[in-house]
């Protein structure tokens, strides 16, 4: 059977070189004549799988030593409440920038616990198409933290240029685009992100904290839901997502072998350039109402001459194996989601189809 064009959201393409390695490992893993989902996550097998991963998040992020790499289940809505669960005490508040759905929902679930200020946002009629200028936000220099979410897979847009907030820390969901490009991590007090799109499988989120946002958490906290509890036991507290973890490793030594973050940067850019390039020569066929600054790299959003074309475009797009083209349920439209694993002659097949669907249809 061939293998699709997997364009899904998330869970997302995996590369398939990493798959390969994992269906060769999977009934015995490392000649112990088990499979890795089988063995003990106190086995020394699986303390080099874990501990690997840790290193291999510090190397390719740049993470300097007072950084702690943990590896949480729950994805990133946990995070939604963890985050402002361990931070926020009574009288504290934090700093929420909306540029999406699921930042709204970040804000909700720490309206929930603590005091959360909306510092901006970009929504129009219920619908987000850029995200701030610096000189739209109003932030909070008494702030504990300022939450954004980089990558919007929803509506298409990314922060290209984070806030400048002072001495209060960025803490930022990175579930759609972490590892796709190379960044600076100092002003990040926490930056979190679920696996399925860019890191690996469902089942496992990273969480990388910094040393002093750790010292400010809470006591007195549900055991699990305490970020000390984890980072004290190396994500070892309790019985972890072995397996999702053991292909995040995969996925990681994958994007070394390719050069590291510079070089996935380099083709995330090409492969974004060259579908944009599509959109905006189709004499108006593609449309892409994003402000240009703001576009994303990961997920590409876009709209055809009406909703008969758009099943049509995704119907014949299957056919010609690509997967996951429609857009998300609450928009519509289409979306194209370029994440690593999706190679820049992936994105030149798609990009192919879209010419000549246009032509015929247009």
């Amino acid at each position: 059977m061939a293998r699709l064009r997997n364009y899904y959201a998330g869970p997302a393409a995996l590369p398939l070189e990493a798959l390969e390695i994992a269906r060769d490992e999977l009934l015995d893993f490392q000649g112990g004549g088990v499979s890795v989902m089988e063995t003990s996550h106190r086995s020394k097998e699986y303390d080099q799988v874990h501990n690997e991963s840790i290193s291999l998040i510090r190397e390719l992020m740049g993470l300097p030593d007072n950084y702690q790499v943990l590896f949480l289940q729950g994805g990133a809505s946990m995070q939604f409440a963890m985050v402002p669960m361990n931070l926020l005490g009574p009288d504290q508040s934090a700093d929420y920038i909306l540029t999406g759905s699921w930042s709204k929902k970040a804000v909700k679930e720490a309206k929930i616990i603590a005091q959360a200020n909306i510092a901006a946002t970009t929504e129009k009629d219920g619908v987000f198409t850029s995200v701030p200028k610096q000189s739209e936000l109003n932030l909070d220099p008494k702030a504990v933290y300022c939450h954004i979410t980089s990558n919007n897979t929803i509506f298409g847009t990314q922060w290209h240029q984070f806030p400048e907030t002072g001495s209060v820390p960025l803490v930022a969901d990175m579930s759609s685009d972490i590892l796709s490009r190379k960044i600076d991590p100092s002003p990040f007090g926490i930056i979190y992100a679920g696996a399925q799109k860019n890191l690996g499988p469902s089942g496992v989120a990273v969480v990388i904290i910094r040393d002093d946002m750790l010292a400010k958490c809470r006591e007195g906290l549900p055991t699990m839901l305490s970020y000390k509890t984890h980072a004290d036991k190396n994500s070892l507290f309790n019985t972890p997502p072995s397996f999702s973890i053991y292909m995040v490793n995969k996925v990681l030594n994958w994007i070394k072998g390719r050069g590291g973050i510079e070089a996935v940067e380099k083709e995330n850019i090409e492969k974004g350039t060259l579908i944009y390039e599509a959109i905006d020569g189709s004499g108006g066929f593609y449309k892409n109402s994003i402000a240009k600054e703001n576009r994303s790299l990961m997920n590409v959003v876009f709209r055809l001459p009406s909703e008969e074309l758009e099943k049509k475009f995704v119907a014949e797009g299957l056919q010609a194996g690509f997967l996951g083209l429609k857009g998300h349920r609450s928009i519509g439209g289409i979306r194209v989601s370029i994440y690593n694993a999706n190679q820049l002659d992936s994105v030149k097949e798609v990009v192919s189809f879209m010419k000549e669907f246009a032509a015929q249809n247009g």
